[in-house]
């Protein structure tokens, strides 16, 4: 074979390897005809931001939803400017009379410990007689609600002065000056060592036994 023809059959193999690498391979050719393509990926939408949830405030009383846990928690004691005092003999042996105060306000106040009794223009004031409940446990009391308190002035052993009329402040735990509550006492009788006032009660009954 000649120089030349082997020339050209070179030429022609590697013409046709060529053509062979540059053509479309079988899966080039099924995804043109009609084989499945890859769609383009579609952007991810954010997702809208969660509102945080409110948090209500809390009123003066620490609750959230307005309603008081403590419901005494706004109620102030009672002074001698919420409430009517008077005084009614119950045994004249040992001049004890029973002191009672209704609540002459708009608002609930309490009635705390016992009442600071004088006598007269006497000097000093009723001893405290019996234990006072505390401030969380004392009486409450609405407008035109009442407490009560038994004074004994003491048996008449000739140590002692008459006098017509008391003065009677509320305890108050606090410096709030007061108008001390003048109450008529005809004829009690005071006895120096033997005066004595309980706590304010509930009831008159439970003022006067102790």
């Amino acid at each position: 074979m000649s120089t030349v023809r082997r020339a050209v059959i070179a030429l022609v193999a590697v013409t046709g390897l060529a053509l062979t690498a540059c053509g479309p391979t079988e899966d080039d050719a099924a995804g043109g005809a009609g084989g499945s393509t890859a769609s383009p990926k579609k952007s991810a939408t954010p997702s809208e931001p969660t509102a945080p949830s409110a948090t209500p405030d809390k009123d003066s009383s620490g609750s959230t939803d307005g309603s008081s846990p403590d419901p005494d928690y706004d109620v102030f004691p009672c002074s001698t400017f919420d409430v009517k005092v008077t005084a009614t003999l119950a045994e004249p042996t040992t001049s004890s009379y029973l002191l009672k105060i209704t609540n002459k306000g708009t608002k609930a106040c309490k009635a705390l410990g016992h009442p600071v009794v004088t006598f007269g223009d006497l000097d000093g004031q009723a001893t405290e007689r019996g234990e006072a409940p505390t401030i969380e446990d004392a009486i409450r009391l609405e407008p035109g609600e009442s407490a009560y308190a038994g004074l004994m002035g003491g048996i008449d052993d000739g140590t002692g002065k008459t006098v017509d009329s008391i003065a009677v402040t509320m305890n108050t735990e606090s410096d709030l000056e007061q108008t001390p509550a003048k109450a008529s006492t005809p004829g009690l009788y005071v006895s120096p060592d033997h005066n004595s006032v309980t706590a304010w009660m509930g009831n008159a009954e439970d003022a006067l036994s102790l």
